[in-house]
């Protein structure tokens, strides 16, 4: 009876300690959400800002070699469209119209959005 409660114990243990590292290592849960409303009044203000971002396919608007992918997305709290330029160096991601991922979006020179990292949810 000791030893399953122990073997128990180790187990909650270290899926807690395995969860635990897995959050902390996450680069962007220090980034604030990406302000859409900010952004739609004067993307100027947070020009070389970067945010984390909750992000929905809307639409493909195309790829081209050695620039990348243009995508629609809009936000999970907020349903207006954006378009962000997806990187040649994340050209492996497949995206279908409805899923759902999280990035690190960062706003250029012009008020371009640029994914610097994006993962499916």
């Amino acid at each position: 009876m000791g030893i399953a409660l122990g073997v128990i114990l180790l187990v909650i243990l270290a899926a807690g300690g395995f969860f635990l590292v897995r959050y902390l290592n996450d680069p962007l849960r220090t980034l604030e959400p990406f302000p859409v409303g900010k952004y739609m009044d004067s993307y100027k203000a947070l020009a070389g800002s970067k945010f984390q971002g909750n992000l929905r396919v809307e639409n493909d608007l195309g790829w081209k070699e050695g620039i990348g992918r243009l995508m629609v997305f809009s936000f999970r709290d907020d349903p207006r469209p954006i378009v962000v330029l997806i990187p040649p160096t994340l050209a492996q991601i497949y995206f279908t119209k409805g899923q759902s991922y999280q990035g690190e979006l960062e706003v250029k020179e012009g008020g371009l959005i640029y994914a610097n990292s994006i993962r499916k949810n």
